[in-house]
């Protein structure tokens, strides 16, 4: 699955020519490209896609769907060990996932 998730902008940088930021998506943080929208600063809320930032978020509805994605175990099929996801539902436990 491929999801769009929200996370908060902790710093931003240029890259060899390319506005780079690290964003952290409720305690995992990734390095994610802010090419479509390369004004964003620290603090703010953005739905990343695919390695890019893609639309602003509010603060409120970031923070309420990434509980939900937590509380849907959602969070740790995007961000998780990729081996212990697919190991999860492979096993007979995880089936129908």
């Amino acid at each position: 699955m491929c999801l769009a998730v929200p996370g908060c902008v902790l710093s931003t940088a240029e890259v060899d020519g390319t506005v780079m930021a690290e964003v952290d998506f409720g305690g995992v943080r990734k390095e994610v490209c802010l090419q479509y929208i390369p004004d964003v600063t620290v603090g703010e809320y953005v739905i990343v896609h695919v390695g890019f930032a893609i639309q602003r978020l509010d603060e409120r509805s970031a923070k309420e769907t990434l509980a939900n994605f937590d509380r849907l175990g959602i969070l740790a099929e995007e961000f998780g060990d990729p081996l212990s996801v697919t190991a999860q539902s492979t096993s007979p436990e995880g089936a129908g996932r």
